[in-house]
């Protein structure tokens, strides 16, 4: 033997044997009746896991899943192959979770319109589910003062209901139609002057002239006024009513806001300010006794009453609307609305 082959047959002795490869879980056969793959890092049942977080734990052990049909069949029975075929799960994502859809109401639960003409807040107690709900109309650009304004004309009903109505019903009933007539055609044939004027400021003469005969021809043979014979042939010239207000309106003045006041009643700025303009004419320009409390006190009164009897049915109607002081207030300003059409020549809106 040689020295090369005796070195060669040393290195064979003393080399390192190759080393042995761990057993696998391939190499042994397992009775397996179930497996289980569960999420170390969110501990659960395995009734709570959705398919998304069962497919996401199959991708960590897939190295255990084979494609359907791979696996050789087992040669010994009872015994389940290996590799464990796993089906595919596919990856889905986790349902959103919404809220529930707000509950379905068989009626309203406003049974009454706020804006109704109604003011008063109520709530039926018989029924714990139903809000009613009532209130006046927000205030309109026409009358800004519209509680204040309610408020007085709630005071001035009562105070109507309890003094001025049966007072004036009863000076209708007492006092004779001759003599009540007389008064009311002697207090109009003294406001005839100021018709007079604002028909010229209104440059309508031909009207300025025939309330010029009234007043002429009332006032002679219509005994101061007593009697209104003009209105009667061959004359027929009727009776017109105008002021300053409406000389104020036939120029475009607005009425601006409406007013309620005592002893006036239904009015608004622009009227008011008429109405004072008209009171001084003759007492500025004439004096007494126009000026004194002897004629303007009484004058009022009478006024005032015999005014309110002509139109008591009219203030029935009124009371009798859903709310008295819109209605009252609408019928006012159309009316005044009317009386400005009518001088510009204007037919009414509603016929």
């Amino acid at each position: 033997m040689s020295f090369s082959e005796i070195m060669l047959a040393l290195a064979l002795t003393h080399a390192p044997a190759t080393p042995t490869p761990p057993p696998t879980i391939a190499d042994h056969s397992f009775d397996i009746d179930r497996i289980e793959v569960q999420d170390l890092r969110a501990p659960a049942s395995s009734a709570s896991l959705s398919p998304a977080s069962l497919s996401a734990q199959a991708q960590l052990f897939g190295a255990l899943a084979i494609a359907p049909g791979e696996a050789e069949p087992s040669t010994q029975p009872g015994q389940v192959p290996w590799p464990v075929p796993l089906e595919p799960v596919p990856l889905e994502p986790a349902p959103l979770e919404t809220a529930p859809p707000p509950p379905v109401l068989d009626e309203p639960l406003l049974s009454v319109d706020p804006l109704s003409p109604d003011a008063d807040l109520a709530a039926d107690p018989a029924d714990g589910n139903e809000i009613v709900v009532t209130a006046r109309p927000r205030a309109p650009k026409i009358d800004p003062l519209q509680e204040l304004n309610a408020d007085s004309f709630e005071i001035i009903q009562d105070v109507d209901d309890a003094v001025v109505g049966p007072v004036a019903l009863a000076y209708e009933d007492t006092v004779p139609s001759p003599v009540r007539s007389g008064i009311s055609n002697f207090l109009s044939n003294l406001g005839e002057p100021i018709v007079f004027l604002n028909y010229l400021l209104q440059l309508k003469p031909g009207k300025a002239m025939e309330t010029l005969g009234r007043f002429t021809i009332n006032s002679t043979i219509g005994i101061g006024g007593l009697v209104d014979v003009a209105k009667k042939p061959p004359f027929n010239l009727p009776k017109r009513n105008n002021g300053f207000a409406n000389t104020l309106g036939y120029y475009g003045v607005e009425p601006g806001p409406f007013l309620f006041l005592p002893l006036i009643g239904p009015t608004t700025v622009r009227d008011l300010f008429g109405r004072v303009v008209d009171l001084s004419v003759l007492p500025v320009g004439v004096g007494k006794p126009f000026n004194e409390l002897v004629y303007t006190l009484p004058a009022g009164i009478i006024t005032s009453l015999d005014t309110r009897a002509e139109q008591d049915e009219q203030f029935r109607k009124l009371r009798e609307a859903d709310d008295p002081y819109i209605a009252t207030r609408e019928l006012y300003l159309k009316q005044r609305q009317a009386e400005i059409d009518a001088l510009r020549g204007k037919e009414p809106e509603d016929k």
